[in-house]
C-alpha cells in the first residue's frame, strides 16, 4: 500500500502576511522614532539648563567669598570647582548636547551660557 502526502499539515506564512507585519512594524516605527527624538532634545536642553543655573550659584558664591566686585572676570572652571558638585570624572558637568559653557563677568546676567544658546530647540538658555 502506498501513501501519498499533502502539505495540509505544513504550516507558515504566506508573503502577503509577512508584508503586513513589516508595513505594522514601520508605521509604528514612524510615529515613535520622532517621539523619542523630540523628548531626548527636551531631556538634553533641560539637563543644560539646570548646569547653568548650578554655575550661575558658584558664581555667586565664588563672588561673595572672594569679595569680586561688579566686573570682575571669573576664570572657568578653577574658581567656580569647589562651589559646584562635580560629575563622576571630577569635572564640572557639560553640556549634554555638545555645547560648551562660558562664564560672563561678576554682575552680569546671566552669569553663565552654553555656546548652543538659540541654535537648537529647545534652547539652551536660562530663563
Amino acid at each position: 500500500m502506498k501513501t501519498t502526502r499533502t502539505k495540509v499539515g505544513l504550516g507558515g506564512f504566506t508573503l502577503v502576511e509577512i508584508m503586513i507585519v513589516i508595513a505594522i512594524i514601520g508605521l509604528l516605527a514612524a510615529i515613535a522614532i520622532p517621539n523619542y527624538v523630540r523628548a531626548r532634545a527636551n531631556s538634553q536642553a533641560n539637563a543644560c539648563i539646570n548646569n547653568l543655573r548650578e554655575l550661575d550659584s558658584a558664581a555667586q558664591q565664588f563672588a561673595i567669598e572672594k569679595n569680586k566686585r561688579v566686573n570682575d572676570n571669573v576664570t572657568f572652571p578653577d574658581d567656580l570647582t569647589p562651589y559646584i558638585k562635580l560629575n563622576s570624572t571630577q569635572s564640572i558637568p557639560s553640556c549634554p548636547a555638545g555645547g560648551n559653557y562660558t562664564v560672563n563677568p561678576v554682575g552680569a546676567s546671566p552669569s553663565a551660557q552654553c555656546s548652543l544658546g538659540n541654535t537648537v530647540t529647545p534652547a539652551h538658555i536660562q530663563q
